[in-house]
């Protein structure tokens, strides 16, 4: 589904902004539609959650078509300054993790603030980050606010040598080299019993892994870092320098649980850059 749009999750927020922001920005370089998704949640028969204004009482009319507006002038005001880029969005009701865990079949990308206010309320505060992006079809950039406008550097990826990981370095691959930027590639091991003797078994592996992208990207300027250590300290650390850093959905050895617990909200909520987790369909 290289064609398919860009999913941004909005809800007017400063952080749903931000999002936004990247999604356009990756737009730019792909070509690809952009739309916003607000997620309209009744919360009860008694109150609704929305954009930012007092509680309005189900069904609120007035509440629905605030919303609507909401949208629709975000959509046509980023269209506006993206002369070229087509840019809907559209209104959804429901949980907002399950509203766009279903909606991200038929995405290309889902990218996402890391709070909001309404529809997106603590999305990814506790087990709704980790829903979303565990379980959406596509792959899911999560942008902090302060993150995006980083230094112009690498795009940084972890490698494990597991399906997902690889997955993952042909994402990170095709992202820098349309923005014309280093991809750096990291390997999180631990020394065994030969200790430093098994880097170059390491290195080859992860050399193997390159070897078709270095083929399709000939042009790609490509390092290969070797860490020992937490993976999850490792990819923040990276993320410094970094303008996204990419993980698989899983993995194994160095970064086997990578979003099943602590080490995927460490890497989201402290992250110094925008951060791609990317699963197989």
């Amino acid at each position: 589904m290289r064609d398919a749009e860009i999913l941004v999750g909005y809800d007017g927020s400063t952080d749903a902004s931000v999002a936004l922001d990247w999604a356009l920005q990756e737009a730019r370089h792909s070509g690809r539609p952009v739309r916003l998704a607000y997620v309209f949640e009744w919360l009860t028969v008694a109150g609704w959650v929305g954009p930012g204004v007092a509680p309005g009482v189900w069904p609120d009319d007035t509440a629905r078509r605030q919303v609507d507006d909401l949208v629709r002038t975000a959509a046509a005001d980023a269209a506006t300054a993206n002369p070229g880029l087509t840019v809907t969005g559209e209104v959804y009701d429901g949980p907002p993790a399950l509203v766009l865990q279903e909606r991200s079949a038929e995405a290309g990308l889902l990218v996402l603030g890391s709070r909001g206010h309404g529809g997106f309320g603590g999305l990814l505060v506790g087990s709704t980050a980790v829903s979303v992006t565990a379980h959406a079809h596509c792959p899911v950039v999560v942008v902090r606010d302060g993150t995006a406008g980083g230094p112009v550097g690498p795009v940084a990826v972890g490698v494990d040598g597991s399906d997902p990981s690889l997955v993952a370095l042909g994402f990170a691959a095709e992202r820098a080299a349309q923005r014309q930027v280093p991809l750096r590639v990291l390997h999180a091991w631990t020394p065994g019993p030969g200790g430093a003797a098994g880097v170059p078994d390491e290195r080859a592996s992860v050399e193997a892994a390159l070897e078709p992208w270095r083929r399709t990207f000939p042009e790609l300027d490509i390092t290969v870092d070797l860490v020992g250590g937490s993976p999850a300290s490792m990819l923040i650390e990276a993320s410094r320098d970094a303008r996204l850093v990419v993980v698989g959905s899983r993995g194994r050895g160095g970064l086997a649980g990578m979003l099943l617990g602590s080490v995927s909200q460490q890497l989201i909520q402290h992250s110094h850059c925008p951060v791609a987790v990317v699963r197989e369909r």
